[in-house]
Protein backbone atom coordinates (compact mmCIF):
# COMPACT_ATOMS: atom_id res chain seq x y z
CA UNK A 1 0.00 0.00 0.00
CA UNK A 2 1.29 3.46 -0.92
CA UNK A 3 1.96 6.03 1.66
CA UNK A 4 1.41 9.68 1.08
CA UNK A 5 2.33 13.36 3.05
CA UNK A 6 5.36 11.39 4.59
CA UNK A 7 6.31 14.86 5.27
CA UNK A 8 3.74 15.95 7.23
CA UNK A 9 5.36 15.72 10.83
CA UNK A 10 7.88 18.45 9.86
CA UNK A 11 5.77 21.20 11.93
CA UNK A 12 5.39 19.10 14.96
CA UNK A 13 6.11 20.39 18.36
CA UNK A 14 7.98 17.25 20.44
CA UNK A 15 9.19 17.45 23.95
CA UNK A 16 12.83 15.68 24.33
CA UNK A 17 15.63 15.00 26.16
CA UNK A 18 19.11 16.23 24.41
CA UNK A 19 20.52 13.20 25.65
CA UNK A 20 18.24 10.57 24.25
CA UNK A 21 18.93 12.27 20.88
CA UNK A 22 22.22 10.55 20.86
CA UNK A 23 23.29 6.81 19.97
CA UNK A 24 25.09 5.05 23.47
CA UNK A 25 27.58 3.87 20.88
CA UNK A 26 28.15 7.11 19.40
CA UNK A 27 31.44 8.04 18.86
CA UNK A 28 31.43 11.50 20.33
CA UNK A 29 29.68 9.98 23.37
CA UNK A 30 32.16 7.48 23.74
CA UNK A 31 34.70 10.60 23.35
CA UNK A 32 33.32 12.40 25.71
CA UNK A 33 33.29 9.32 27.90
CA UNK A 34 37.00 8.49 27.88
CA UNK A 35 38.54 11.75 28.78
CA UNK A 36 37.77 14.93 31.20
CA UNK A 37 37.87 17.64 29.28
CA UNK A 38 38.24 20.15 32.24
CA UNK A 39 41.85 20.01 31.75
CA UNK A 40 41.48 22.28 28.75
CA UNK A 41 40.54 25.23 31.92
CA UNK A 42 43.68 24.98 33.66
CA UNK A 43 46.01 24.85 30.01
CA UNK A 44 44.08 28.19 28.57
CA UNK A 45 43.69 30.39 32.22
CA UNK A 46 46.58 32.91 31.53
CA UNK A 47 45.30 33.55 27.91
CA UNK A 48 41.81 34.93 29.56
CA UNK A 49 41.43 38.02 31.98
CA UNK A 50 40.27 37.44 35.37
CA UNK A 51 38.15 40.75 36.01
CA UNK A 52 37.62 42.78 32.62
CA UNK A 53 35.54 41.97 29.40
CA UNK A 54 32.33 40.49 28.26
CA UNK A 55 31.91 36.72 28.96
CA UNK A 56 33.77 34.60 26.44
CA UNK A 57 33.11 31.43 24.99
CA UNK A 58 33.46 28.03 26.63
CA UNK A 59 37.57 27.23 25.77
CA UNK A 60 36.40 23.57 26.05
CA UNK A 61 33.71 24.41 23.36
CA UNK A 62 35.84 26.02 21.27
CA UNK A 63 38.46 23.59 21.29
CA UNK A 64 35.98 20.99 20.55
CA UNK A 65 34.85 22.43 17.62
CA UNK A 66 38.35 21.92 15.52
CA UNK A 67 38.06 18.76 17.13
CA UNK A 68 35.25 17.53 15.42
CA UNK A 69 36.49 18.97 12.10
CA UNK A 70 39.59 16.81 12.17
CA UNK A 71 37.61 13.93 13.70
CA UNK A 72 35.38 13.31 11.34
CA UNK A 73 37.93 15.15 8.31
CA UNK A 74 35.68 18.11 7.39
CA UNK A 75 37.24 20.21 4.97
CA UNK A 76 37.23 23.84 6.60
CA UNK A 77 35.60 25.79 9.68
CA UNK A 78 32.91 27.12 7.57
CA UNK A 79 31.62 23.29 6.28
CA UNK A 80 32.05 22.48 10.17
CA UNK A 81 29.72 24.96 11.39
CA UNK A 82 27.25 24.11 9.06
CA UNK A 83 26.95 20.65 10.00
CA UNK A 84 26.56 21.66 13.86
CA UNK A 85 24.30 23.59 13.07
CA UNK A 86 21.56 20.23 11.97
CA UNK A 87 23.40 17.08 13.80
CA UNK A 88 22.37 16.63 17.13
CA UNK A 89 25.18 14.81 18.38
CA UNK A 90 27.34 17.36 17.67
CA UNK A 91 25.36 19.86 19.67
CA UNK A 92 25.48 17.22 22.35
CA UNK A 93 28.91 17.16 22.25
CA UNK A 94 29.40 20.80 22.19
CA UNK A 95 27.25 21.15 25.37
CA UNK A 96 24.54 23.17 23.15
CA UNK A 97 20.44 22.36 23.03
CA UNK A 98 18.49 22.42 19.61
CA UNK A 99 17.45 26.08 20.21
CA UNK A 100 21.08 27.57 20.93
CA UNK A 101 23.06 29.52 18.11
CA UNK A 102 26.03 27.93 16.72
CA UNK A 103 29.54 29.97 16.86
CA UNK A 104 30.40 31.96 13.79
CA UNK A 105 33.05 30.15 11.91
CA UNK A 106 35.32 32.92 12.13
CA UNK A 107 35.65 32.89 16.21
CA UNK A 108 38.08 30.11 15.87
CA UNK A 109 40.46 31.57 13.98
CA UNK A 110 40.27 34.93 15.54
CA UNK A 111 40.94 33.25 19.32
CA UNK A 112 43.54 31.26 17.70
CA UNK A 113 45.36 34.81 16.38
CA UNK A 114 44.39 36.87 19.41
CA UNK A 115 45.40 33.86 22.38
CA UNK A 116 46.86 30.73 21.39
CA UNK A 117 49.11 31.76 18.57
CA UNK A 118 53.05 31.63 19.38
CA UNK A 119 51.99 28.85 21.79
CA UNK A 120 52.23 25.01 22.47
CA UNK A 121 48.66 24.97 23.69
CA UNK A 122 48.09 22.19 20.83
CA UNK A 123 50.66 20.45 21.85
CA UNK A 124 50.23 20.04 25.46
CA UNK A 125 46.30 18.79 24.08
CA UNK A 126 47.80 16.10 22.17
CA UNK A 127 50.40 15.23 25.09
CA UNK A 128 47.58 14.92 27.81
CA UNK A 129 45.75 12.97 25.82
CA UNK A 130 48.53 10.87 25.43
CA UNK A 131 49.39 10.61 28.95
CA UNK A 132 45.59 9.09 29.67
CA UNK A 133 46.44 6.77 27.45
CA UNK A 134 49.92 5.71 29.21
CA UNK A 135 47.42 5.41 32.39
CA UNK A 136 45.70 2.34 30.99
CA UNK A 137 48.52 0.94 29.84
CA UNK A 138 47.91 0.76 26.60
CA UNK A 139 51.13 2.60 24.89
CA UNK A 140 54.57 0.21 24.33
CA UNK A 141 57.59 2.45 24.00
CA UNK A 142 60.17 -0.33 23.87
CA UNK A 143 60.08 -0.41 19.90
CA UNK A 144 59.46 3.21 18.49
CA UNK A 145 58.55 3.33 14.75
CA UNK A 146 59.15 6.68 13.10
CA UNK A 147 58.71 7.94 9.42
CA UNK A 148 57.72 11.34 7.63
CA UNK A 149 55.05 11.95 5.27
CA UNK A 150 53.97 15.03 3.11
CA UNK A 151 50.55 17.25 3.43
CA UNK A 152 50.20 19.86 0.40
CA UNK A 153 50.24 23.41 1.67
CA UNK A 154 47.78 25.71 0.84
CA UNK A 155 49.74 26.91 -1.88
CA UNK A 156 49.30 27.57 -5.72
CA UNK A 157 51.95 25.74 -7.15
CA UNK A 158 52.27 27.86 -10.45
CA UNK A 159 52.62 31.12 -8.35
CA UNK A 160 56.00 31.19 -7.09
CA UNK A 161 59.41 32.95 -7.41
CA UNK A 162 63.40 32.34 -6.80
CA UNK A 163 65.38 32.66 -3.57
CA UNK A 164 68.67 32.22 -2.77
CA UNK A 165 69.17 28.42 -1.08
CA UNK A 166 71.06 29.26 1.43
CA UNK A 167 73.19 26.36 3.33
CA UNK A 168 70.94 25.00 6.09
CA UNK A 169 73.17 24.09 9.00
CA UNK A 170 73.32 20.61 10.16
CA UNK A 171 72.14 19.82 14.39
CA UNK A 172 75.14 17.60 14.61
CA UNK A 173 77.80 19.74 13.03
CA UNK A 174 79.69 20.60 15.99
CA UNK A 175 80.30 17.28 17.17
CA UNK A 176 81.53 16.63 13.41
CA UNK A 177 83.46 19.51 13.26
CA UNK A 178 85.14 18.44 16.19
CA UNK A 179 85.82 15.04 14.86
CA UNK A 180 87.02 15.92 11.84
CA UNK A 181 89.88 17.57 13.60
CA UNK A 182 90.89 15.02 16.15
CA UNK A 183 91.10 13.09 13.12
CA UNK A 184 92.91 15.42 11.06
CA UNK A 185 95.46 15.64 13.93
CA UNK A 186 95.90 12.07 14.28
CA UNK A 187 96.87 11.69 10.79
CA UNK A 188 99.12 14.82 11.16
CA UNK A 189 96.55 17.06 8.99
CA UNK A 190 96.25 20.77 9.25
CA UNK A 191 92.83 22.18 10.63
CA UNK A 192 90.79 23.11 8.28
CA UNK A 193 89.96 26.86 7.99
CA UNK A 194 86.43 27.95 9.23
CA UNK A 195 83.85 28.54 6.43
CA UNK A 196 82.16 31.27 5.69
CA UNK A 197 78.69 31.20 6.70
CA UNK A 198 75.80 33.38 6.00
CA UNK A 199 72.80 33.26 8.55
CA UNK A 200 70.62 30.74 6.61
CA UNK A 201 66.88 30.16 7.62
CA UNK A 202 64.79 26.89 7.00
CA UNK A 203 65.38 25.09 4.08
CA UNK A 204 61.73 26.14 3.16
CA UNK A 205 60.94 28.74 6.04
CA UNK A 206 61.29 32.17 6.14
CA UNK A 207 59.26 35.79 4.34
CA UNK A 208 59.25 36.05 0.49
CA UNK A 209 60.70 39.33 0.23
CA UNK A 210 60.64 40.22 -3.44
CA UNK A 211 63.52 42.22 -3.48
CA UNK A 212 66.24 39.94 -2.46
CA UNK A 213 68.71 39.90 -5.62
CA UNK A 214 70.38 36.69 -6.36
CA UNK A 215 73.86 37.09 -7.67
CA UNK A 216 74.89 35.41 -10.82
CA UNK A 217 75.59 31.46 -10.63
CA UNK A 218 74.38 31.98 -7.11
CA UNK A 219 71.98 28.44 -6.28
CA UNK A 220 68.83 28.94 -6.20
CA UNK A 221 65.27 27.01 -5.09
CA UNK A 222 61.53 27.68 -5.34
CA UNK A 223 59.56 29.30 -3.23
CA UNK A 224 55.67 30.12 -2.95
CA UNK A 225 54.68 33.72 -2.99
CA UNK A 226 51.37 32.38 -0.86
CA UNK A 227 52.96 30.06 1.71
CA UNK A 228 56.83 30.87 2.14
CA UNK A 229 57.43 28.76 5.04
CA UNK A 230 56.07 25.68 2.70
CA UNK A 231 58.72 23.58 0.49
CA UNK A 232 58.59 22.42 -2.93
CA UNK A 233 57.90 18.90 -3.30
CA UNK A 234 58.90 16.40 -5.60
CA UNK A 235 57.46 12.63 -5.59
CA UNK A 236 58.19 10.62 -8.74
CA UNK A 237 57.88 12.86 -12.12
CA UNK A 238 54.21 13.67 -11.29
CA UNK A 239 54.03 15.07 -7.73
CA UNK A 240 55.07 18.44 -7.44
CA UNK A 241 54.04 20.65 -5.37
CA UNK A 242 54.38 23.03 -2.12
CA UNK A 243 54.05 20.64 0.82
CA UNK A 244 54.64 20.47 4.62
CA UNK A 245 56.65 17.28 6.15
CA UNK A 246 55.07 15.56 9.21
CA UNK A 247 57.35 13.53 10.70
CA UNK A 248 55.59 11.40 13.20
CA UNK A 249 56.71 8.51 15.99
CA UNK A 250 54.56 5.70 17.05
CA UNK A 251 54.56 2.41 18.95
CA UNK A 252 54.11 -0.73 17.99
CA UNK A 253 50.23 -0.67 18.82
CA UNK A 254 49.91 2.83 16.61
CA UNK A 255 49.77 4.96 19.59
CA UNK A 256 50.96 8.22 18.10
CA UNK A 257 53.63 9.37 20.60
CA UNK A 258 54.63 12.61 18.96
CA UNK A 259 55.34 14.90 15.98
CA UNK A 260 57.03 17.69 13.80
CA UNK A 261 56.39 19.95 11.08
CA UNK A 262 59.14 21.01 8.30
CA UNK A 263 59.30 22.11 5.11
CA UNK A 264 58.33 19.74 2.32
CA UNK A 265 61.55 20.21 0.89
CA UNK A 266 64.29 19.28 4.09
CA UNK A 267 65.31 15.79 4.21
CA UNK A 268 64.47 13.64 7.04
CA UNK A 269 67.71 13.46 8.39
CA UNK A 270 68.19 16.64 8.80
CA UNK A 271 65.29 17.50 11.04
CA UNK A 272 64.97 14.04 12.76
CA UNK A 273 66.60 16.06 15.93
CA UNK A 274 63.02 17.99 17.12
CA UNK A 275 61.28 14.44 17.07
CA UNK A 276 63.85 13.14 18.84
CA UNK A 277 63.92 15.51 21.49
CA UNK A 278 60.28 14.76 21.97
CA UNK A 279 60.45 10.78 22.04
CA UNK A 280 63.75 10.00 23.56
CA UNK A 281 62.39 10.25 27.04
CA UNK A 282 60.11 7.33 26.79
CA UNK A 283 63.61 5.33 26.81
CA UNK A 284 62.97 3.43 24.00
CA UNK A 285 65.47 0.26 23.48
CA UNK A 286 64.97 -0.06 19.33
CA UNK A 287 63.89 2.95 16.82
CA UNK A 288 62.66 1.30 13.50
CA UNK A 289 63.44 4.03 11.18
CA UNK A 290 63.32 3.77 6.94
CA UNK A 291 66.01 4.31 4.43
CA UNK A 292 65.98 8.21 4.43
CA UNK A 293 67.10 8.02 8.45
CA UNK A 294 69.75 5.44 7.66
CA UNK A 295 73.18 8.16 8.44
CA UNK A 296 76.14 8.13 10.34
CA UNK A 297 74.98 11.41 12.35
CA UNK A 298 71.49 9.59 13.41
CA UNK A 299 73.25 6.02 14.58
CA UNK A 300 75.55 7.48 16.53
CA UNK A 301 73.04 9.71 18.45
CA UNK A 302 70.82 6.65 18.63
CA UNK A 303 73.61 3.81 19.96
CA UNK A 304 75.25 6.38 22.02
CA UNK A 305 72.00 7.11 24.00
CA UNK A 306 71.64 2.89 24.37
CA UNK A 307 69.39 3.10 21.47
CA UNK A 308 69.63 0.32 18.62
CA UNK A 309 68.88 1.91 15.53
CA UNK A 310 67.02 -0.80 12.63
CA UNK A 311 67.60 0.39 9.21
CA UNK A 312 66.34 -1.19 5.84
CA UNK A 313 69.03 -2.53 3.64
CA UNK A 314 70.06 0.53 0.89
CA UNK A 315 71.39 -0.92 -2.66
CA UNK A 316 74.76 0.33 -3.62
CA UNK A 317 74.39 2.98 -6.11
CA UNK A 318 77.19 1.79 -8.18
CA UNK A 319 76.87 1.66 -12.23
CA UNK A 320 76.03 -1.90 -13.33
CA UNK A 321 79.15 -3.53 -14.07
CA UNK A 322 81.78 -1.82 -11.34
CA UNK A 323 82.94 -3.61 -8.29
CA UNK A 324 80.76 -2.86 -5.34
CA UNK A 325 82.24 -0.45 -2.31
CA UNK A 326 81.60 -3.82 0.23
CA UNK A 327 84.61 -5.45 -2.24
CA UNK A 328 86.75 -3.06 -0.84
CA UNK A 329 88.06 -4.70 2.61
CA UNK A 330 88.80 -2.08 5.21
CA UNK A 331 91.44 -2.85 6.89
CA UNK A 332 91.29 -1.11 10.33
CA UNK A 333 95.35 -2.34 11.42
CA UNK A 334 96.89 0.07 9.43
CA UNK A 335 94.13 1.96 8.42
CA UNK A 336 93.34 1.64 4.65
CA UNK A 337 91.66 -0.42 1.96
CA UNK A 338 92.43 -3.42 -0.18
CA UNK A 339 91.14 -3.56 -3.65
CA UNK A 340 89.48 -6.93 -5.05
CA UNK A 341 93.02 -7.14 -7.40
CA UNK A 342 94.62 -6.88 -3.63
CA UNK A 343 96.06 -3.43 -4.16
CA UNK A 344 96.50 -1.07 -1.22
CA UNK A 345 94.29 2.64 -1.11
CA UNK A 346 96.24 4.71 0.86
CA UNK A 347 94.78 7.74 3.78
CA UNK A 348 95.02 10.85 2.06
CA UNK A 349 92.91 13.51 4.03
CA UNK A 350 89.73 14.12 5.59
CA UNK A 351 87.13 16.79 4.18
CA UNK A 352 84.65 19.01 5.54
CA UNK A 353 82.05 16.92 5.22
CA UNK A 354 83.66 14.12 7.48
CA UNK A 355 84.35 11.53 5.07
CA UNK A 356 88.04 10.64 4.92
CA UNK A 357 89.48 10.25 1.02
CA UNK A 358 91.40 6.51 0.40
CA UNK A 359 93.58 6.80 -2.76
CA UNK A 360 94.77 4.01 -4.90
CA UNK A 361 98.38 4.53 -6.81
CA UNK A 362 97.83 5.68 -10.41
CA UNK A 363 101.24 3.34 -11.64
CA UNK A 364 99.64 0.36 -10.39
CA UNK A 365 95.90 1.07 -11.38
CA UNK A 366 96.96 2.12 -14.65
CA UNK A 367 98.45 -1.61 -15.27
CA UNK A 368 96.01 -3.27 -13.51
CA UNK A 369 93.41 -5.78 -15.43
CA UNK A 370 89.98 -4.69 -13.48
CA UNK A 371 90.73 -0.82 -14.29
CA UNK A 372 87.46 -1.05 -16.11
CA UNK A 373 85.20 -2.77 -13.31
CA UNK A 374 86.95 0.06 -10.95
CA UNK A 375 86.88 3.37 -12.22
CA UNK A 376 86.27 5.95 -14.92
CA UNK A 377 88.76 8.49 -13.86
CA UNK A 378 91.27 9.72 -16.18
CA UNK A 379 93.94 9.50 -14.21
CA UNK A 380 93.03 6.01 -13.48
CA UNK A 381 92.58 6.75 -9.59
CA UNK A 382 90.25 4.91 -7.39
CA UNK A 383 89.24 7.08 -4.36
CA UNK A 384 86.83 5.18 -1.77
CA UNK A 385 85.21 7.34 0.96
CA UNK A 386 84.45 6.23 4.58
CA UNK A 387 82.75 8.49 7.12
CA UNK A 388 84.86 9.33 10.61
CA UNK A 389 81.90 8.02 12.26
CA UNK A 390 81.66 4.94 10.33
CA UNK A 391 81.55 2.20 12.38
CA UNK A 392 78.38 3.02 14.05
CA UNK A 393 76.58 2.34 10.61
CA UNK A 394 78.56 -1.34 10.83
CA UNK A 395 77.19 -1.39 14.32
CA UNK A 396 73.68 -0.70 12.88
CA UNK A 397 74.21 -3.10 9.63
CA UNK A 398 74.81 -5.87 12.54
CA UNK A 399 71.63 -5.20 14.14
CA UNK A 400 70.15 -5.18 11.03
CA UNK A 401 70.95 -9.02 10.50
CA UNK A 402 70.15 -10.06 14.08
CA UNK A 403 67.56 -12.55 14.01
CA UNK A 404 64.00 -11.74 14.28
CA UNK A 405 64.64 -7.68 13.44
CA UNK A 406 63.46 -8.84 10.33
CA UNK A 407 60.26 -9.20 11.29
CA UNK A 408 59.78 -6.44 13.60
CA UNK A 409 60.93 -3.89 10.38
CA UNK A 410 57.86 -5.42 8.52
CA UNK A 411 55.98 -3.94 11.22
CA UNK A 412 56.45 -0.51 9.79
CA UNK A 413 53.61 -1.15 7.53
CA UNK A 414 50.86 -1.76 10.04
CA UNK A 415 52.45 0.87 12.73
CA UNK A 416 53.27 4.18 11.05
CA UNK A 417 52.63 3.59 7.45
CA UNK A 418 48.48 2.96 8.78
CA UNK A 419 48.66 6.07 10.72
CA UNK A 420 48.86 8.14 7.49
CA UNK A 421 46.83 6.23 5.50
CA UNK A 422 44.24 6.76 8.49
CA UNK A 423 45.22 10.40 8.67
CA UNK A 424 44.60 11.30 5.25
CA UNK A 425 41.51 8.84 4.07
CA UNK A 426 38.97 9.82 6.99
CA UNK A 427 40.72 12.76 9.09
CA UNK A 428 41.73 14.93 6.22
CA UNK A 429 45.33 15.49 6.37
CA UNK A 430 45.97 14.61 2.64
CA UNK A 431 46.26 18.84 2.56
CA UNK A 432 45.47 22.14 4.85
CA UNK A 433 44.26 24.93 3.92
CA UNK A 434 45.95 26.80 6.50
CA UNK A 435 48.83 29.29 5.86
CA UNK A 436 51.92 29.19 7.98
CA UNK A 437 53.99 26.54 9.83
CA UNK A 438 52.30 27.47 12.57
CA UNK A 439 48.73 26.64 11.97
CA UNK A 440 50.15 23.63 10.18
CA UNK A 441 51.37 22.46 13.61
CA UNK A 442 47.80 23.06 14.68
CA UNK A 443 46.05 20.92 12.58
CA UNK A 444 48.71 17.63 13.03
CA UNK A 445 48.71 18.49 16.53
CA UNK A 446 44.54 18.32 16.87
CA UNK A 447 44.34 15.42 14.24
CA UNK A 448 46.67 12.94 16.08
CA UNK A 449 44.87 13.71 19.27
CA UNK A 450 42.11 12.89 17.71
CA UNK A 451 43.35 9.82 16.65
CA UNK A 452 44.67 8.60 19.88
CA UNK A 453 41.37 9.59 21.89
CA UNK A 454 39.45 7.59 19.03
CA UNK A 455 41.67 4.78 19.93
CA UNK A 456 41.47 5.37 23.48
CA UNK A 457 37.29 5.54 23.43
CA UNK A 458 36.87 2.06 21.87
CA UNK A 459 38.95 0.49 23.52
CA UNK A 460 37.26 1.49 27.16
CA UNK A 461 34.13 1.14 25.51
CA UNK A 462 35.41 -2.57 24.59
CA UNK A 463 36.76 -3.02 28.13
CA UNK A 464 33.31 -2.30 29.68
CA UNK A 465 30.99 -4.58 27.66
CA UNK A 466 33.27 -7.27 27.90
CA UNK A 467 33.22 -6.76 31.99
CA UNK A 468 29.78 -7.81 32.31
CA UNK A 469 30.43 -11.06 30.52
CA UNK A 470 33.51 -11.31 32.63
CA UNK A 471 31.62 -11.28 36.14
CA UNK A 472 29.24 -13.54 34.78
CA UNK A 473 31.36 -15.95 33.66
CA UNK A 474 32.98 -15.67 37.29
CA UNK A 475 30.07 -16.33 39.08
CA UNK A 476 29.59 -19.59 36.76
CA UNK A 477 32.94 -20.79 38.33
CA UNK A 478 31.94 -20.15 41.74
CA UNK A 479 28.46 -21.45 41.36
CA UNK A 480 30.18 -24.52 39.96
CA UNK A 481 33.04 -25.21 42.36
CA UNK A 482 31.96 -23.44 46.26
CA UNK A 483 28.70 -24.82 47.13
CA UNK A 484 27.61 -26.17 50.06
CA UNK A 485 24.95 -29.78 50.01
CA UNK A 486 22.06 -30.01 52.41
CA UNK A 487 22.88 -33.44 53.15
CA UNK A 488 24.22 -35.11 56.45
CA UNK A 489 27.90 -34.44 57.30
CA UNK A 490 29.03 -37.91 57.12
CA UNK A 491 28.35 -37.94 53.39
CA UNK A 492 31.22 -38.14 50.94
CA UNK A 493 31.25 -35.36 47.87
CA UNK A 494 31.20 -37.60 45.66
CA UNK A 495 27.98 -39.32 46.84
CA UNK A 496 26.91 -35.76 46.85
CA UNK A 497 27.60 -35.53 43.32
CA UNK A 498 25.31 -38.43 42.75
CA UNK A 499 22.01 -37.32 44.02
CA UNK A 500 20.66 -35.26 41.48
CA UNK A 501 17.54 -34.20 43.72
CA UNK A 502 19.45 -32.79 46.80
CA UNK A 503 18.98 -28.84 47.29
CA UNK A 504 21.94 -26.74 46.85
CA UNK A 505 23.38 -23.30 48.67
CA UNK A 506 24.54 -21.48 46.28
CA UNK A 507 27.40 -18.64 46.88
CA UNK A 508 26.13 -15.56 45.13
CA UNK A 509 28.68 -12.97 43.81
Amino acid sequence: MMTKNADKKREQMIMFCMDDMVPQNHMLRLIDKAIDWDFIYDLVEEKYCLDNGRPSMDPVMLIKIPFIQYLYGIKSMRQTIREIEVNAAYRWFLGLDMMDPVPHFSTFGKNYTRRFKDTDLFEQIFAKILEDCMKFNLVDTEKIFVDSTHVKACANSKKMRKRVAHEQALWYEEELQKEIAKDREAHGKKPLKEKDRNDPPSGGGGRADSQEEIAEGAKTQKCSTTDPESGWFRKGEHKHVFAYAVETACDKHGWILGYSVHPGNEHDSRTFKPLYDKIKDYCPAMLVADAGYRTPAIARELLMNGIEPLFPYKRPMTKDGFFRKYEYVYDENYDCYLCPENQILSYRTTNRDGYKEYQSCQEVCTKCPSIHKCTESKNHVKVIMRHVWEEYMEMAEDIRHTLGNKEIYELRKETIERIFGTAKEQHGFRYTQYIGKARMEMKAGLTFACMNLKKLARILENRASKTPEFFGFLRFLVEESLYVDKVPAKAGLSDCRQSPGKSRAFLHL
